[in-house]
């Protein structure tokens, strides 16, 4: 029998001291390869016997771990994407750390901390969910997910930045302790959970409105890029999301030798180095060609999310990027979500869920597939429709390559709508016809005085035409010498 142990690294900073201690441990218990989770974990597999090993120089680390379950579950964060992705945000990585230090407590319910003007972490994945305000500075929308239920409920209060810890104590102790009206039931109540809330020592002030989440566009995340004019950061996927644990253990070496103080795992399963300096750009260069690590994987194999140590869902990705690039489908703007399992969350403009016509006491014959599309195929809403259901395997990579035509005409029909309401709401602007005066014998123009300004008497200076007769032109029109 193998196990899974979890080890759980808050917003997804991890310490290449720790890491490599870790890994040490992993490598103790023969152990070559892990992976990292949706939710920005460690994931460890392997027979118990091995595990056996592995948890017993956990214990002497002093490392919390859990066994083939999530009781305690991470919290997840866009921290990650700080600075290498431009957000033009008030939210700094010291504010995201601030956050999550303050929170020393384990929790039961998914937390998100998450800038509002990103899209490369989930934003409504979890139970709870900060959203940082992009009007009001150090305050943070609040919406609640409830468990096991795709509910959600928006506060119509913003949360200032020291309130979120009390906060989201005080939420998931209301939720447990009314565990039948909160979890697993769709018509859960976001005014019942808040009535039980204590706001008198809360920082808060009221919503002006709703927020609103940001288009879906992910950023290219893998590959050495330079930021900061003189930094480079180093983001590492692996196809088969396995990470080689010599590899881990040189890359964290090589974090310290080099004075990284963190590496950050993604809810892409990915890691991310940031702050190589240009000097050391040559070293990390060299560790992945040591490791024959492949770089610049194509976008349409990047933009899929697929549950944790799902071998399922992994085989089905390689099966529809395989098809997407046969046939050169452009799935730019795009994620797209594989799920097997009921109540899992995965993180989708276009949803692959398989189910089975026959499910029964265990018994699980003709698998099927539903493709589901996001509202406004915005990943970050919770609501969709139905696009195809019922499609065989060999169905789905047509079903989904008119999927994402239905996306782009979409879009493009989102586009039409926007530019002729911006058109219809332009005002025409009026200009006000402009005159000179003209001799009708001679053409010679008058501008250089106003035409009233003129004596009565006067004359053209050519012809000695009266002024009488002298005719109004517009000046776009005037009669050419």
């Amino acid at each position: 029998m193998d196990q899974t142990i979890f080890i759980n690294f808050s917003g997804g900073i991890i310490s290449p001291g720790t890491l490599l201690s870790i890994l040490i441990a992993t490598s103790k218990a023969g152990i070559t390869h892990v992976r990292f989770g949706l939710r920005q974990q460690l994931l460890i597999e392997g027979p118990v016997y091995r595990t056996a090993i592995l948890i017993a120089e956990l214990e002497l680390l002093g490392i919390c771990y859990e066994i083939d379950q999530n009781n305690y579950q991470n919290i997840i964060s866009s921290y990650p994407s700080e600075e290498i992705f431009p957000s033009n945000s008030w939210v700094t990585e010291g504010v995201y750390k601030d956050i999550l230090d303050a929170i020393d407590f384990r929790l039961s319910v998914k937390v998100n901390i998450c800038n509002a003007n990103q899209s490369f972490t989930p934003i409504l994945t979890g139970n709870i969910n900060w959203i940082a305000s992009p009007e009001a500075e150090h305050y943070w929308h609040l919406i609640v997910r409830f468990p096991k239920t795709n509910v959600t409920y928006e506060w119509d209060q913003l949360v200032y930045t020291n309130s979120i810890p009390k906060l989201t104590a005080q939420i998931e102790k209301a939720i447990f302790e009314n565990y039948e009206a909160f979890f697993d039931n769709n018509k859960a109540s976001g005014s019942l959970l808040f009535s039980s809330i204590d706001q008198a020592n809360l920082i808060l002030k009221p919503a002006d409105k709703p927020i609103n989440f940001p288009p879906f566009n992910l950023p290219y995340y893998e590959g050495l890029n330079k930021y900061n004019n003189n930094k480079y950061w180093l983001g590492i996927y692996r196809r088969d999301e396995m990470f080689n644990v010599t590899f881990l253990k040189k890359i964290c070496s090589l974090c310290l030798d080099t004075k990284l103080g963190q590496l950050c795992c993604t809810s892409w399963k990915t890691i991310i180095i940031k702050g190589i300096a240009e000097t050391e750009k040559g070293l990390w260069n060299r560790l992945l060609e040591e490791f024959q690590v492949n770089m610049r994987h194509a976008a349409n194999e990047l933009n899929f999310q697929v549950e944790d140590h799902c071998a399922e869902g992994l085989a089905m990705k390689h099966f529809l990027v395989k098809h997407l690039g046969n046939d050169d489908t452009r799935t730019f703007g795009i994620c797209f979500g594989i799920k097997t399992r009921r109540k899992s969350e995965v993180y989708s403009s276009i949803l692959i869920r398989r189910r089975y016509l026959i499910n029964v006491l265990c018994i699980k014959l003709f698998a099927v597939y539903d493709i589901l599309c996001a509202k406004d195929f915005n990943p970050n809403e919770r609501t969709g429709e139905v696009f195809s259901s019922n499609n065989l395997k060999f169905m789905l990579p047509e079903q989904l390559r008119r999927a994402v035509i239905k996306h782009y005409h979409y879009k493009t029909g989102n586009l039409k709508t926007n530019i002729s309401k911006r058109i219809d709401n332009e005002k025409p602007i009026l200009i006000k016809p402009q005159y000179v005066h003209q001799c009708p014998d001679c053409l010679s123009i008058y501008s250089h005085l106003e035409y009233n300004d003129l004596p009565e008497n006067e004359s053209c200076t050519v012809c000695e035409t009266e002024k009488k007769s002298f005719v109004a032109i517009e000046n776009t029109t005037l009669i050419a010498l």
